[in-house]
């Protein structure tokens, strides 16, 4: 057989090689891929966490006639596609949101410092922070208008007020046993002043700082609470 020419064979160009990758190197990563090409999209518990914040911080901006899916969902980094197949509306996304033991409100913590004082600054401070915190100001639209939907502020009442008149009410029992206070004091009314007036000043100032707190509870709780003693006879 002869041999092939070598004029024959494939005249076309070849792209020069570029550089070998060196040690260590990696492959460019896909657009919209993380590192070593995984997506950065959140999932799972992750993704659900992410979802009620974004809806705190964008009720807390905006308000609630503004929540839309449209708009959490690029703050969540989801589609909102997803929103869709788990809520039916923003206002059931956010009553899972406040229920949630985590990003929302469902449990407060019991102070028990050993005093009446100790347990009020506890109690109210902690209270104060979370008012500050966007969970905290995304609530207080829901209770200055009660018809944006109705459900929505009966589930601030449920979780965040009664919550803390019930802890408060233990708190002044405890302490009228040690002679801190005064057993006709221990009523849902006289529990309900607190968390009262941290709402009421958080509406007004935006802000409760811990020096507000210390006022309520000296200057009014304390008081308010202290044991009646018997006059004595008269000189």
């Amino acid at each position: 057989m002869l041999p092939r020419p070598a004029d024959s064979a494939d005249p076309s160009p070849r792209p020069a090689a570029g550089p070998s990758p060196g040690p260590g190197s990696h492959p460019p990563a896909r657009p919209g891929a993380g590192p070593a090409g995984r997506s950065t999209r959140r999932r799972g518990e992750a993704l659900t966490r992410a979802i009620y914040r974004a809806a705190f911080e964008e009720l807390a901006r905006h308000g609630y006639d503004a929540l839309a899916f449209d708009k959490l969902a690029p703050r969540a980094g989801t589609g909102k596609s997803v929103l869709y197949r788990r809520w039916s509306s923003p206002a059931e996304l956010l009553l899972d949101a406040m229920n949630d033991p985590v990003e929302g409100f469902a449990g407060s913590p019991v102070p028990d410092t050993g005093t009446l004082r100790g347990d009020l600054l506890a109690l109210l401070g902690g209270l104060a922070r979370v008012l500050d915190e966007p969970r905290g100001r995304a609530i207080i639209p829901l209770l200055t208008d009660r018809g944006r939907p109705p459900e929505l502020h009966d589930a601030v009442r449920t979780l965040v007020i009664v919550p803390h008149q019930d802890i408060l009410i233990g708190r002044l029992r405890a302490a009228a046993e040690r002679g801190e206070a005064d057993p006709a004091a221990v009523t849902p009314l006289i529990a309900s002043v607190g968390p009262r007036l941290i709402l009421t000043e958080t509406m007004q100032k935006g802000h409760v700082s811990e020096e507000d707190v210390v006022a309520v509870v000296d200057d009014v709780l304390l008081p308010l609470t202290a044991p009646r003693h018997p006059a004595g006879p008269n000189p």
